[in-house]
């Protein structure tokens, strides 16, 4: 070797501690190629073998832990890899964990598909080193991996059982054996022996789609090592009975569910299948007995995944699109024949191409159905999206989130009754309570100053209200909470929690969660328990249970003691409602376009109310017949439609994913040294008061104590951040938010949507790829890098100017008001001192232009105030950012809002016109609206209409 310089590779940047199982993989794998790279070169070239052989010895056995969960490439083929490690032939090492680890990090491994090749006896000797193609995975060949691709979809079926690994290969070879080419699928299967190692291989392994549980298992796994600790406390929390045998089968059934509720659970018993079946509920899909007949467990797996598959939409309008269709009625567009014909309009057909022309119909009828009134295709669709978000039933909307929050409110909201909603809600619930003539009482969200923006309602607030609401005389006429949960910034509600204590004061409150950005949660085991349906069905079945009935009898013979005339009463301890009183009415939006994959604007409804089809139903079809369209666009249901089936599918793999990169994202910024000059991240500790987080977490990752656990804040806190929402303070840059979002945008091609007065906030979602995290990285690190160079070389006066643009960003910040109050001209019942207002009558006043006059920000209108003279607004007053009112029709304007008017410096007011200024009622129309205010008590109608 004298011929050659010793090896010397490039130093790799050392790897934090990772932040799941996952990351610990990927990253291992990666490592693992660089360090049998260097040990090939070392062993062409000379050098010292030590450090690499060290560094393959220990990631070697780094995955001798993790591959055990996964089929490919596996444990053989791993312990293939350590033969050759033992044998020193690193140029084939090197070879075949190039091959493996491209394999993983592409996931080429899941579409390139068995041709028949290759038999599983074949892998089996393979992996036992009798042949070159042993780090292949068994559907794999070598006639051309990438001509010889199967898009077929694949995934893995875990088999829980104490066997040893001669039975686990029979049985395995006994099920790939029974494959075909023409099953529409292809699968692998993987093993677990013990309850916990079950648990730990359904959170790791995401290719998981069907489980398969024998009745003999241990409960405790052999796998020490740390990273699966979260998992294993993930299921611990569920807490697991300690029960034997079969119990134990039934019992890891209850918590895979849990878990992961899209799983096909399948069981085989010794036991006589009559003794078992009828135990199983709705957690396993069938039982077999002993497992006499692979083919029907074969055809049993497929068949589960087939039903999650089906789009009963999408397909109906793909085989619509392919008939030779005359159309005699609307959409000159359909079929593409108006751009086709055209001269001047081609270039349309050409960049969307024909598909989308040949979907494209008015007709309801040929295998497609009516949104407005679905019985086919369409009711099927929404039925199966109910079954994926937990709902009893749901409902797709084709214009938006807005649409469907104007739909809710009208179905369930009368004209007076009183709904309490966060001030800082989207102004879609202010226009739809405008439209059902409801009172809105406008709870205030805890406000976070250093950062210009507004968290969530504390739920002493909203119980405070109830209170107010009850000593009036008035608990009878609330009828709605409308709460967004997760904000635009990530803070998270409690729905369980705050639905249990709201339950206690009225017992028939009925729940709008507004989760237009929180639609992917119901797809990862612990953002999902913050979910509305989730809460909904938990308090189902935890009022129907005899051990909440104690609790709940053992609570209020406790509480019966207290003074119930004093708030402390009910505001210092965790109420418990009446199970027998309590009705669950629990309705949810969401914005599927923006968390999930659809079309923009489509969103969906789920309903989980108990009396949905007593007292609910009707109206709600009036009010969705009132805001949908007759026309509807097909695209965006089918596009609802496929993303259902893709989270069914691979919702788990894919929402983990995104919160593994905003977690990446976070220490990237922390280790960056020019980025963190200038950037930082906001922490829950930053967003959520102490007195909010009981759990004490403070941080998601800090550079210097590693990764937090955030299970336990998600299952306990009163608040939790969502961990997909990366919001980075930016006013050391001397650079506001909104200049800075056009800067990313212009400058540098990346596109954020949130700002405020001092920060940006990025959104990882399941689109997204460590690619887009890299480049982001990367030009945040040279925006910092900018501002270090344009800074040593700035003059004095340079300087200052940029000093005095970080003060006015991190100190000189604009109060944050909260909402006023109404104006007694436009309370119906003033002289009780409650806080509703009738936003419509204000509203509709404002269309008589005689009754307005307008006044500018600034001298114009201090003065006006200055004189004593109180001002109510006319209009609604929506500064972009934060994005929602803060000025409804009727409030009177306060200085506190006015100085945030002036603070904000922002280019975009929506309801004001800078050449006008604040539209506001005279004084003559505030007397008149006084003068005619006669309190009429506003029929308080029952659920028949009485």
């Amino acid at each position: 070797m004298s011929g050659f310089a010793a090896y010397s590779p490039t130093p790799r940047r050392p790897r934090p501690h990772q932040y799941d199982a996952a990351q610990l993989r990927r990253d291992t794998w990666n490592d693992l190629q660089y360090h049998t790279n260097w040990l090939r070169e070392i062993a062409q070239q000379g050098g010292a073998f030590e450090e690499p052989r060290a560094a393959v010895a220990e990631e070697l056995e780094t995955l001798r832990h993790l591959e055990v969960f996964w089929a490919y490439p596996g444990p053989e083929a791993l312990g293939q890899l350590n033969r050759l490690f033992d044998r020193n032939q690193y140029e084939a090492l090197a070879q075949q964990v190039k091959d493996i680890t491209r394999m993983l990090i592409s996931d080429a491994y899941r579409t390139i598909g068995l041709r028949g090749e290759e038999s599983s006896q074949d892998s089996r000797r393979a992996a036992h080193g009798q042949n070159q193609r042993d780090h292949r995975h068994p559907h794999h060949t070598d006639s051309g991996m990438d001509r010889n691709a199967d898009q077929r979809p694949y995934f893995e079926v875990l088999f829980v059982d104490d066997i040893d690994e001669e039975e686990h290969e029979q049985l395995r070879e006994a099920l790939l054996d029974l494959r075909r080419d023409e099953d529409e699928f292809i699968y692998d299967v993987v093993f677990a022996r013990s309850f916990e190692d079950a648990a730990i291989a359904i959170l790791f392994n995401h290719t998981i789609q069907s489980c398969v549980f024998r009745y003999n298992l241990r409960f405790r796994t052999q796998n020490e090592h740390s990273i699966f600790q979260r998992y294993l406390d993930m299921m611990r929390s569920e807490k697991p009975a300690r029960v034997y045998g079969m119990e134990r089968t039934l019992e890891l059934g209850r918590i895979s569910k849990i878990l992961r509720p899209e799983l096909d659970l399948f069981v085989v018993t010794d036991s006589a299948v009559e003794d078992v079946a009828g135990r199983l509920g709705h957690t396993f899909r069938r039982v077999f007995y002993r497992l006499d007949n692979y083919l029907e467990l074969h055809l049993s797996i497929l068949k589960g995944i087939r039903s999650r598959y089906e789009t009963p939409f999408f397909d109906a309008l793909r085989k619509y699109a392919q008939r030779p269709t005359g159309v005699f009625h609307a959409l000159p567009i359909a079929r593409g024949k108006s751009i086709t014909n055209s001269h001047w309009a081609k270039d349309m057909g050409k960049f969307y191409g024909p598909n989308i022309f040949l979907a494209e119909t008015s007709a309801t009828s040929g295998g497609l159905d009516s949104l407005l009134q679905p019985h086919g295709a369409i009711k099927r669709a929404q039925d199966l999206a109910a079954r994926a978000f937990g709902a009893q039933r749901t409902y797709f909307a084709t214009n938006g989130t807005s649409t469907a929050n104007k739909i809710v409110v009208q179905a369930l909201v009368r004209p007076g009754d009183i709904v309490l909603v966060a001030h800082d809600c989207h102004k879609s619930h202010h226009y739809a309570m405008v439209l059902a003539g409801s009172y809105p009482v406008y709870l205030d969200a805890y406000p976070l100053t250093e950062y210009t923006m507004y968290g969530a309602v504390p739920l002493r607030e909203i119980k405070h209200q109830l209170l107010e609401l009850k000593r009036a005389g008035k608990l009878d006429r609330v009828r709605m909470l409308l709460l967004t949960n997760c904000t635009f910034d990530g803070i998270t509600y409690h729905p369980e929690k705050i639905m249990r204590e709201v339950l206690a004061i009225k017992p028939d409150m009925i729940f709008l969660w507004d989760e237009a950005w929180f639609g992917f949660a119901a797809f990862n085991p612990t953002l999902r328990m913050r979910t509305g349906m989730y809460a909904a069905k938990k308090l189902r079945e935890d009022f129907k249970s005899e051990s909440y009935r104690a609790k709940y009898r053992a609570w209020r013979e406790s509480f019966d003691k207290l003074d119930p005339e004093d708030d402390a009463t009910w505001l210092d301890q965790t109420l418990m409602p009446d199970p027998d009183r309590a009705r669950v009415r629990v309705y949810a939006t969401q914005s599927t376009h923006k968390t999930l994959t659809a079309l923009r604007q489509g969103s969906m409804m789920h309903v989980h109310d108990q009396d949905f089809e007593q007292h609910a139903r009707d109206a709600f079809n009036e009010a969705f017949m009132t805001h949908t369209s007759t026309s509807p666009n097909y695209q965006i249901i089918a596009s609802l439609d496929v993303g259902r089936r893709q989270v069914e599918l691979e919702g788990y793999e894919m929402v983990q994913k995104s919160i593994s990169l905003a977690m990446t994202m976070r220490e990237r910024i922390y280790s960056h040294p020019t980025i963190k000059a200038c950037f930082s991240v906001l922490r829950p500790a930053d967003l959520i008061p102490e007195e909010y987080r009981p759990s004490g977490l403070e941080f998601y990752y800090d550079p210097d104590q590693g990764w937090a656990r955030m299970e336990e804040a998600w299952r306990n806190d009163e608040f939790a951040l969502d961990p997909t929402r990366v919001t980075v303070h930016v006013g050391r840059t001397g650079i506001d938010g909104d200049t800075l979002r056009h800067l990313l945008m212009d400058q540098h091609d990346i596109q954020i949507n949130k700002t405020s007065r001092n920060s940006v906030l990025f959104l990882t979602n399941i689109g997204m790829s460590r690619g887009d995290v890299a480049h982001l990285i990367e030009v945040l690190g040279r925006i910092g890098q900018e501002i270090e160079d344009r800074l040593a070389s700035s003059s004095d006066i340079d300087r200052r100017l940029y000093d005095r643009k970080v003060t006015s960003l991190t100190q000189e910040l604009p109060p944050l008001p909260n909402f006023s109050f109404f104006h007694p001209a436009f309370k119906p019942a003033p002289e009780t001192g409650t806080a509703e207002g009738d936003i419509r009558r204000a509203f509709f006043m404002s269309y008589d232009v005689n009754l307005l006059e307008h006044f500018k920000l600034g001298a114009e209108i201090d003065a006006v105030l200055s004189s004593g003279r109180e001002l109510v607004s006319a209009a609604f007053i929506t500064p972009y950012p934060p994005g929602f009112p803060v000025l409804v029709p009727g409030q009177v304007i306060t200085r506190d809002i006015l100085d945030y008017l002036l603070a904000v410096d922002v280019k975009e007011i929506h309801g004001y016109k800078p050449e006008y200024g604040l539209r506001v009622f005279t004084e003559e129309a505030i007397d008149q609206a006084q003068t005619t205010l006669i309190e009429q008590p506003v029929p308080h109608l029952t659920e028949t209409g009485e």
